[in-house]
């Protein structure tokens, strides 16, 4: 009786594409950086005096808006990285491409990064507090204000696995995170509501970019399409 065979698995190292693109926002972006953290920390450092505290201090709404907002180490503004990936794989249910498979195939590159070590996308904008009525997690009605940015851009680096994705998928899937998905407080695909159609985007096409990185002073792109290869130009 003939001994098996013995196969060896052949398996290809991934062999990322890096582009570079500008988006705009189409509509307001609003930020909502957990802030009470450190009003959590706090209280729990006090322990069971801080139930018999009920002192109540006014509330500050600027400053309530600024600690809403993401501050890298080198003092910008931005959104979560992160907040944009979940936008590219929520987008695939649109287009039937399994989530699971984006989810290893398609990163977001940050700018920077903040003191808690969350990754920040830059937002190329000025932001204005705004106020409105929310509801808690509890159902009863607050008052909270954040940071909103009425005209915004930025500049996003995505690295993508070639196998799967090519350049022209991944602007199309940006451009439905854009156009139906968004990202921020509001936005169409909000887990808690069908949202206020904040947060969404277009992507700049090439005979836009130069008027709206001057408009924004966004920095020049990654390469003339903004388009590299392991770190090569393409």
């Amino acid at each position: 009786m003939a001994a098996p065979t013995a196969k060896s698995a052949i398996i290809k190292a991934p062999e990322f594409i890096i582009a570079s693109v500008i988006i705009q926002g189409t509509a307001p972006l609003v930020i909502e950086r957990f802030s009470k953290k450190a009003e959590i920390m706090a209280k729990m450092a006090e322990g069971n005096s801080a139930k018999n505290k009920k002192e109540r201090k006014a509330r500050d709404y600027e400053e309530e808006c600024h600690q809403s907002k993401y501050f890298s180490q080198e003092k910008w503004e931005g959104f979560n990285a992160a907040a944009l990936r979940a936008g590219m794989i929520s987008a695939c249910r649109l287009v039937g491409f399994k989530m699971t498979i984006a989810k290893l195939s398609a990163f977001v590159e940050a700018d920077g990064w903040d003191n808690d070590g969350i990754p920040l996308v830059r937002i190329y904008g000025n932001a204005e507090t705004f106020t409105a009525h929310t509801r808690n997690a509890t159902g009863v009605i607050d008052v909270r204000s954040r940071p909103m940015y009425k005209q915004w851009a930025a500049k996003l680096t995505v690295r993508f696995d070639s196998d799967q994705f090519k350049i022209e998928d991944m602007l199309a899937l940006l451009s439905r995170v854009g156009g139906q998905v968004g990202i921020g407080a509001g936005r169409p695909d909000s887990k808690d509501s069908a949202g206020c159609g904040w947060g969404l985007f277009q992507v700049v096409s090439g005979d836009n970019e130069d008027k709206v990185r001057s408009a924004f002073g966004i920095e020049e792109l990654l390469s003339i399409h903004g388009v590299a290869r392991q770190g090569r130009a393409w």
